[in-house]
């Protein structure tokens, strides 16, 4: 019986060990990461040779969304940030031929990106990426219309590249809660 009773405790032992091991990504590469992708954004800003100061999205920034997550428990946070980058990754994807971005800032923007995600995914639960926010998706369904509807054209990406960066510091910010929580 105490052998069992023994055998209980290190298994719990051990899977607290791994649970807070799994989440090393958000306190020691998260911040590295998210540097390295602002980086790239901002490289590729100073590529843009269009100007777009007075263009607006004319896709609500959904920061009532982010307002949600950030009253989230931690593990909803971390499924919306996971979120967030996949979604960015896969619309960076898209047609950006219009855009003056070198191939290699936003290939490698992307990488950083999913990356990024993948770092985090050790930090859900097993059934957290089934818990995704269906508004959150439809936005960036809608944000994808929107540069189609703007023929892939510089402009678009110029609009996307902007709003990337907001979705990013708002995720960092997100990332940011968990540290100071944990």
């Amino acid at each position: 019986m105490v052998n069992r009773i023994f055998f209980a405790c290190l298994l719990l032992s051990l899977y607290s060990a791994a649970s807070s091991l799994s989440c090393r990504w958000l306190e020691h590469k998260f911040t590295q990461y998210s540097e390295n992708y602002l980086e790239l954004l901002d490289t590729m800003a100073n590529n843009s040779t269009n100007t777009t100061e007075d263009a607006e999205v004319e896709v609500a920034f959904p920061h009532d969304l982010y307002t949600q997550a950030s009253k989230a428990s931690a593990e909803q946070r971390l499924v919306f940030i996971v979120q967030v980058l996949k979604e960015l990754a896969k619309l960076f994807k898209k047609d950006h031929s219009s855009a003056s971005w070198e191939n290699k800032a936003v290939d490698n923007f992307v990488n950083v990106v999913t990356g990024q995600a993948h770092g985090l995914r050790p930090c859900l639960g097993s059934h957290s990426h089934k818990k995704k926010n269906d508004d959150l998706t439809n936005y960036f369904h809608t944000l994808s219309e929107h540069v189609k509807q703007m023929d892939h054209s510089a402009e678009a990406w110029e609009l996307i590249r902007r709003e990337t960066k907001i979705h990013l510091f708002r995720a960092d910010q997100l990332a940011s809660s968990l540290l100071t929580t944990n």
